[in-house]
């Protein structure tokens, strides 16, 4: 199976991308996680993204706040799918990351999700890895199933409550 590549600009990122190392254990993909700012260290950023594919990923994240180039200098440097997550930062409560992450020039596409919502980067990421894995497909389809009683049970009690 392939890796995802978790990629943050910042150790502050950490409680954010863990939410998304949390899916990925659960859904039991290999991932590895590194910390590579887009400017304090963009050579190491663009090696990372320049060698994913070789070195087994098969979907690349990149987790940033502020200016939050991150996820696209490494789409900028691969040809595999690149999730951004942009990071709530005190200022613009990470509209600036929101920004700078969906709008990528065109050629360079990102996928990005909402600010700070790293459960849903990764679980975009499962899903793209399931197209060649059927074993990912069947978890995500249970878990969607699972998903969807536990709203049908609070309907179920909502509904009786004001019978």
């Amino acid at each position: 199976m392939k890796k995802v590549g978790l990629v943050m600009g910042s150790k502050s990122d950490l409680p954010i991308v863990e939410k998304a190392i949390n899916v990925l254990k659960e859904y039991e993909v290999p991932f590895e996680v590194h910390v590579f700012s887009a400017h304090r260290c963009p050579v190491e950023a663009r090696d990372f993204a320049m060698n994913a594919r070789e070195n087994g990923f098969g979907v690349l994240i990149g987790a940033a706040g502020m200016a939050a180039h991150l996820a696209g200098a490494l789409a900028a440097n691969t040809t595999l799918p690149v999730i951004g997550i942009p990071c709530r930062s005190s200022g613009s409560d990470g509209m600036d990351a929101l920004l700078s992450t969906v709008m990528m020039p065109p050629g360079i596409p990102v996928a990005t999700v909402g600010i700070d919502t790293a459960k849903n980067a990764a679980l975009l990421a499962v899903e793209i890895l399931s197209v060649g894995d059927d074993t990912l497909a069947a978890k995500l389809n249970e878990a969607r199933n699972k998903d969807k009683e536990k709203v049908l049970a609070a309907d179920k009690e909502v509904s009786e409550m004001y019978k």
